[in-house]
């Protein structure tokens, strides 16, 4: 994570907390004249309303000037995961355990660097964590550090 991006979670969090929302990604990009900062919240009951976002992006905009963060001009993006939601922290693996995701991996695993199976669980082993994913009759057991990216598969 950039540090721009655990700057901006340390000021977001609490702030979606007070109104019942949880943080559930930060994204910040480097454009060629501007920062592109990206939040992405959910709410247990009922979701995310266009209110709410513009909500957040107004208090968390004022957040940001008053800190710097990210250092110059920027442009912030508030919404909802949507349907194929990222997955990144512990809780979010633990929680879509049984769900199909997608997976983009650091280093490729039987050559492959793209995985798209059913998460069958989320195991912590002497501080190391991996995912079982299920793919094809065929079982990975991978590093979450190996993980670059992972989201929920939307199924119809």
């Amino acid at each position: 994570m950039q540090p721009q991006e655990e700057q901006i979670r340390q000021l977001a969090e609490p702030l979606l907390a007070s109104v019942g929302m949880e943080l559930i990604q930060v994204e910040c990009l480097r454009m060629k004249t501007r920062w592109v900062v990206r939040i992405y919240m959910d709410r247990e009951e009922g979701g995310v309303t266009l209110d709410d976002c513009a909500l957040i992006s107004n208090q968390l905009g004022d957040l940001l000037d008053v800190h710097d963060v990210p250092p110059g001009p920027y442009t912030l993006e508030v919404s909802s995961p949507g349907l194929d939601r990222p997955l990144q922290r512990d809780k979010d693996f633990l929680k879509y355990r049984g769900s199909r995701i997608n997976l983009r991996l650091r280093e490729k695993i039987d050559g492959r660097r793209h995985l798209c199976g059913e998460l069958t669980d989320y195991e912590d082993e002497d501080g190391r964590k991996f995912l079982v994913v299920s793919e094809d009759r065929k079982t990975y057991r991978i590093p979450r550090e190996a993980v670059l990216k992972a989201n929920i598969e939307y199924e119809l």
